[in-house]
């Protein structure tokens, strides 16, 4: 029990690194893209081209999508403080929301077919 936990924690620190690598690189190219898309891409080459084997994550990526939920109560809680941004504007909000909502759902569906369809062309 306590070598998976020292193992989670492992994966969730290389995970961190790729995070803080991704920061650095954004703050010395003085890039607009965020550090953590950068780390995210760059831990995302890696495992496409095998040079990082995903087991080398998988236990600590597995438990950071588990508690995803709670990663999310500090920007909520943050978002607070601008609330004379958001008053008065509900029905727009609700706009924005349903619109992001239907293009994630319309782009998932439509790279996760093509995935299958790959898989399955491949697998057969």
């Amino acid at each position: 029990m306590w070598r998976k936990s020292l193992l989670t924690i492992i994966q969730i620190a290389v995970l961190f690194l790729f995070a803080s690598i991704g920061m650095w690189i954004q703050q010395y190219f003085k890039l607009v893209v965020p550090g953590s898309v950068i780390g995210l891409l760059l831990l995302f080459t890696l495992l496409t081209f095998n040079i990082i084997p995903e087991k080398w994550i998988a236990e600590g990526a597995s438990f950071m999508t588990k508690h995803l939920i709670l990663f999310f109560i500090p920007a909520t809680v943050g978002m607070m403080n601008y609330y004379h941004l958001f008053a008065g504007k509900g029905f727009l909000l609700v706009i924005i929301t349903v619109v992001s909502s239907l293009l994630v759902l319309i782009i998932s569906g439509y790279v996760s077919e093509k995935i299958t369809l790959k898989r399955g062309v491949k697998n057969g």
